[in-house]
């Protein structure tokens, strides 16, 4: 049984997939053992509590430097014995130490389909509209292992996404969620915890 640790941001609907997806005996081998948040008051820490699931709050502005705010994230999964992240949603970069210390154990969460519209800078809506703005007619999510390149790791799983006509961003992004993200991370998490990966 691998324990998990969800890395969140916001309001939690990834997190929200994954504890549904567990909920429905389709991540056997994985447990949930901590929720942690790069901001205080988010959505996510609620679904966290709900399922009774630890929470902590590191604010990478809380820490001297980037080594710091690792070295603290590497400290609370210490304490947690956490043996994989999830990144769902988190919007810090994790910096070498702490993907060196879980290789081929961080997984991340892209919407769109790498090598599109991903790496540094593309990250919520921002991707959705890049999408828009360059005129694509199929978009999507992909799931990723983590390296020291923003969502350069070794992808995973992808589907693919239709973008319609009078799309705005937020459309996009509740399309993306409801037809790849929320279907495709569960999956992987199940892999990753199977040893499929």
């Amino acid at each position: 049984m691998l324990r998990i640790a969800v890395f969140v941001s916001g309001g939690g609907t990834n997190l929200q997939a994954l504890l549904d997806a567990k909920d429905r005996g389709e991540i056997p081998n994985g447990e949930f053992a901590l929720v942690l948040s790069s901001r205080e008051g988010v959505y996510a820490l609620e679904r966290a509590k709900g399922h009774n699931i630890p929470t902590v709050v590191l604010a990478r502005k809380s820490f001297p430097d980037a080594q710091a705010f690792d070295q603290a994230i590497l400290e609370v999964l210490a304490a947690y014995q956490i043996d994989a992240i999830v990144l769902a949603g988190f919007l810090s970069i994790l910096g070498q130490a702490v993907i060196a210390r879980y290789p081929r154990r961080i997984l991340n969460v892209h919407p769109s389909l790498i090598p599109s519209f991903c790496g540094a800078g593309y990250y919520g809506l921002k991707v959705h509209q890049a999408a828009l703005d360059y005129g694509v007619k199929v978009t999507g999510a992909t799931v990723h292992l983590v390296n020291e390149i923003p969502d350069g790791g070794e992808i995973v799983l992808q589907k693919a996404v239709d973008v319609l006509p009078g799309d705005t961003p937020e459309t996009l992004q509740r399309r993306v969620m409801e037809q790849a993200e929320w279907v495709l991370l569960p999956k992987a998490v199940a892999m990753l915890c199977d040893g499929a990966l």
